[in-house]
């Protein structure tokens, strides 16, 4: 399993100089590696290196980071096309689309740059790294981070790291190989997580995850980008920057909360052996009607990342993860005998009540109960063995084991047979004449 971890450089004065000389140097070749793969349609990593690896290396890299900077441009077109395909840009001829089409793909000055095992080395002892740079390779470079991730790094780290600038300040993000425990293939039972707008997650144990205390800090967070917006449109570019700074702060905000919400739940089925089931939400901002007030508070807390976490996390755990069927899950009756689906069951956002049997409670809990039921049937076909990887024995297996072989039937000869064949086959008590 493949995690990310980061860690933060300290580099001197003049490394940092090299640093960014060296971004520098790796974007504008891919900038160029870009425009000649949109000019003449070549795409492919085979055929941009054919065609541009010794210009890449006049322009002041050496082999292998002209060689990641070939791929970096090629994965930037595989994605671009793939994001087409799939329809994400809109149709054929929508604006997105064909802006997206009329030009080559462009990189940052300060992009992030890859690099191999090659180009650069981890001495986990002295913490420091070994970095190649347009100005030769920089030794003893610092870094630092926190302590888990610094004994991750140290004991998996395995493939490339990328170099990141980004607010002044210099990272690593670097690939390590996780090993997941075994899968617990049959839990004892299922904690149903439902997703929502006043409570982030809900369990099917009447566990509510950052009620109250959300609401006061998104109010707080929206008052302050309302004051910061207004300033902006003013012509104030103080209150531009500091608003990208809020912006990335409760994004970082929200990733921390997501981490927190995601490791209570995994721990808790880790521990008592159940696996977890969410609602499959894709698609719920095309589907849903919601408030005018609500629509901010919909579009500003990344769910989709909430409902990520927990799936990377139970796999490392080895909890079973599973994405049910999210349609009336908090308009539905829990109770095996009722069932009964209706809007008239949701009294308000917060309330159920069920019309037919009178059973009543919070709307979030209610929803968290019926994800946890719908993910008991289709786990036992998930994990159901395949059966056509059980073949019918040959005839020396079966003699081996000393089964009797099958009876042969006699071949059918003549046109009278074929003719019986034919009108048995299909429903008739005697052939044609």
């Amino acid at each position: 399993m493949k995690l990310v971890v980061q860690v933060k450089l300290l580099p001197t004065a003049e490394q940092a100089v090299a640093l960014a000389e060296t971004l520098h140097t790796a974007n504008q070749a891919a900038n160029h590696v870009s425009m000649v793969a949109f000019q003449q349609r070549v795409f492919s990593r085979a055929g941009l290196q054919k065609l541009l690896y010794h210009q890449v290396k006049t322009l002041g890299l050496s082999a292998q980071p002209a060689l990641h900077v070939i791929r970096k441009a090629a994965d930037a077109y595989t994605t671009l096309h793939a994001q087409i395909d799939a329809g994400l840009l809109g149709p054929e001829r929508s604006k997105r689309r064909r802006k997206a089409e009329s030009k080559p793909i462009a990189f940052r000055p300060d992009a992030a740059q890859p690099f191999d095992n090659r180009c650069l080395s981890w001495q986990y002892d002295a913490r420091t790294v070994s970095i190649w740079t347009v100005h030769g390779r920089l030794q003893g470079i610092a870094y630092t981070g926190k302590p888990s991730h610094l004994k991750t790094l140290a004991e998996h780290r395995q493939g490339e790291s990328d170099l990141v600038h980004r607010d002044g300040k210099w990272f690593l993000y670097a690939t390590c190989e996780i090993p997941v425990a075994p899968l617990n293939t049959d839990p004892v039972d299922w904690i149903g997580v439902d997703r929502g707008i006043e409570n982030l997650a809900t369990t099917s144990d009447q566990t509510n995850y950052q009620g109250q205390a959300l609401k006061r800090y998104r109010r707080r967070a929206a008052r302050r980008r309302a004051e910061l917006q207004k300033k902006k449109a003013a012509g104030s570019r103080s209150a531009a920057r500091r608003l990208t700074k809020r912006k990335q702060r409760e994004a970082r905000h929200a990733t921390g909360e997501n981490h927190k919400i995601s490791k209570s739940i995994v721990a808790d089925a880790q521990r008592t052996g159940r696996g977890i089931a969410v609602e499959q939400l894709a698609g719920i901002r095309d589907r849903v009607r919601l408030k005018r007030h609500q629509r901010a508070t919909l579009t500003t807390w990344p769910f989709h990342q909430l409902g990520t976490f927990l799936e990377y996390k139970a796999r490392r755990a080895g909890v079973p993860f599973l994405e049910v069927d999210a349609h009336y899950t908090s308009q539905t009756c829990p109770v095996p005998w009722c069932g009964h689906v209706s809007r008239r069951n949701r009294l308000t956002r917060d309330r159920f009540r069920c019309v037919v049997c009178g059973l009543a409670g919070p709307a979030d809990d209610i929803a968290a109960v019926n994800v946890r039921q719908r993910a008991r049937t289709p786990w036992a076909f998930v994990t159901m063995p395949d059966p056509t990887l059980h073949h019918q024995p040959t005839r020396a297996r079966r003699k081996g084991r000393g089964d009797a072989p099958p009876t042969r039937q006699p071949a059918a000869t003549g046109s009278a047979t074929k003719r019986e064949h034919r009108a048995t086959t299909v429903g008739r008590s005697r052939p044609r004449r």
